[in-house]
C-alpha cells in the first residue's frame, strides 16, 4: 500500500503536472493506510493463526474491460482490501483510534450484539473514457473521460448467515486522481495507443459515497462434506457525490467444498468478509482445495452518477444516462487452503442514451488470509 502512494507520488513528479490541493486528501489517506495495516502485518506473521478467526484477509481487486476485448466505457478499476480479524467489537482492533469507538458505536445495522465484526480499510483507482479514444476532440455523445482516486473505512457485522456493510469512501475526481497518468502509462508499456483526450475528463472535485449492503444466505445444501449450493441475495444503497443508487440482486454457487464466505463479487460493499478457507474436512479427497462455478445478477437505480451526469459544482461534459442499469454474470473460484482466485465475465446493460452497445467486463480477484 505504501508503495502505491510512492508510485503516485512519483508519477506526478516525473509528469511535472501541477496537482490542485485535492489530491492531498486521497494522498494522505493511502499513506494512513498502509501505517494503520502495518503494525497487524507485522504481529500476526510472527505466530500462526490456529482458527480461520485469527486471520486477516487481503483482497486484490482488477476490473478491466480488455477481457471483452474493449477499452471503453468503465475501462479499469483497482482495489485493495485489508480486512481485520473477527473481533466482538470493534474497539478490539487496534489500528482504531480511541475517538473513534464511540461514533462506530452510532453506526446502524453493524453493531448487533450476537454478531462477529471485521474492520476493512480501502484504496483504489477507477478510470472511465468514451469508446473513441483516438481523437482529443470533445465527444458529446459519448460518456466522458474520468478518473476516481479514494480510500475508505469499512465495517462488517456478520453472522452464520447475514452480512451487513457499511462502507465510507472519500478521494477525488478529476485530473489529480491520476486516470490519464495510469490509463496511458499502461498502455505505453503494452505498446498500445494512447488514449487522446484526457483534456476533456471531468474537473477536480472532493469525492465521497456512504453505502449500507445486506446479503443473506438464503439456502444452502451440502452433500457428503464435498458438493454444495447455496443461494446468497443482496440489497443495498448508496448515497454521495460520487453515486446515489440502490441495488438488489442474488449469487447462486455450486461446487466442491465451497468456502463458507459470502460469495464472490464486483468492487462494491460487503464482499469477502469471511476467511475463504474450503468447508468440510481436510481428510476428504482434494481436501485442501476447493472448486465451484457462480452466476448472479443485479438491478441498479441510478439517480445520480457523476461519471456520467459530470461534476457537481462545475460546468463539466456530461450524457443523459439510463435510470435503470442491469448486470448478469458468470464466474469461477478456485480455493486453496486461505487462498482464493476468483474470475467473472459480467456484462452490464446500457448506462447511457448513446451508448452503442452493452459492456462486457471481466472482473480478476485475488482473496488471501495470513
Amino acid at each position: 500500500m505504501f508503495g502505491m502512494c510512492l508510485f503516485l507520488f512519483r508519477t506526478v513528479k516525473r509528469r511535472k503536472q501541477k496537482i490542485c490541493p485535492a489530491l492531498l486528501y486521497p494522498v494522505t489517506l493511502l499513506f494512513l493506510v498502509s501505517l494503520l495495516s502495518l503494525p497487524g502485518v507485522l504481529s500476526d506473521s510472527r505466530a500462526y493463526a490456529t482458527t480461520s478467526a485469527q486471520y486477516q484477509t487481503l483482497q486484490i481487486f482488477y476490473e478491466n474491460d480488455l477481457f471483452g476485448n474493449t477499452d471503453k466505457y468503465y475501462t479499469n478499476a483497482l482495489q485493495l482490501t485489508w480486512l481485520s480479524k473477527d473481533l466482538e467489537e470493534y474497539a478490539d482492533d487496534v489500528r482504531l483510534p480511541d475517538w473513534s469507538t464511540p461514533l462506530l458505536r452510532l453506526a446502524p445495522f453493524v453493531n448487533e450484539p450476537d454478531s462477529i465484526h471485521n474492520v476493512g480499510l480501502i484504496l483504489g483507482q477507477h478510470i472511465y473514457t468514451p469508446a473513441d479514444i483516438d481523437t482529443s476532440k470533445l465527444l458529446s455523445d459519448d460518456r466522458p473521460y474520468a478518473g476516481f482516486l479514494y480510500a475508505g473505512l469499512a465495517l462488517h457485522s456478520k453472522t452464520a448467515d447475514q452480512l451487513d456493510t457499511i462502507e465510507l469512501v472519500g478521494g477525488v475526481v478529476g485530473p489529480s486522481a491520476l486516470g490519464e497518468q495510469a490509463q496511458n502509462t499502461v498502455h505505453k508499456i503494452r505498446n498500445l495507443k494512447q488514449a487522446q483526450g484526457w483534456d476533456n475528463q471531468l474537473k477536480d472535485e472532493p469525492a465521497f459515497r456512504l453505502s449500507w449492503q445486506r446479503k443473506w444466505r438464503a439456502w444452502a445444501k451440502t452433500a457428503d462434506c464435498c458438493l454444495g449450493a447455496d443461494l446468497i441475495p443482496f440489497a443495498g444503497i448508496t448515497a454521495g457525490n460520487v453515486l446515489t443508487a440502490a441495488n438488489a440482486g442474488t449469487e447462486a454457487r455450486f461446487g466442491y467444498r465451497l468456502p463458507q464466505d459470502f460469495g464472490s463479487d464486483v468492487i462494491r460493499p460487503g464482499t469477502g468478509v469471511s476467511v475463504p478457507e474450503p468447508s468440510g474436512p481436510q481428510t476428504l479427497p482434494w481436501g485442501r482445495f476447493g472448486l465451484h462455478i457462480f452466476a448472479a445478477a443485479q438491478i441498479q437505480a441510478v439517480a445520480h452518477n457523476i461519471f456520467l451526469d459530470g461534476n457537481t459544482w462545475k460546468d463539466s461534459h456530461s450524457v443523459d444516462k439510463h435510470p435503470v442499469v442491469a448486470d448478469i454474470s458468470l464466474g469461477l473460484a478456485f480455493t486453496y487452503e486461505r487462498l482464493k482466485v476468483t474470475y467473472r465475465h459480467l456484462l452490464r446493460t446500457k448506462e447511457f442514451t448513446r451508448q452503442d452497445d452493452p459492456q462486457v467486463i471481466g472482473s480478476l480477484t485475488l482473496t488471501w488470509a495470513f
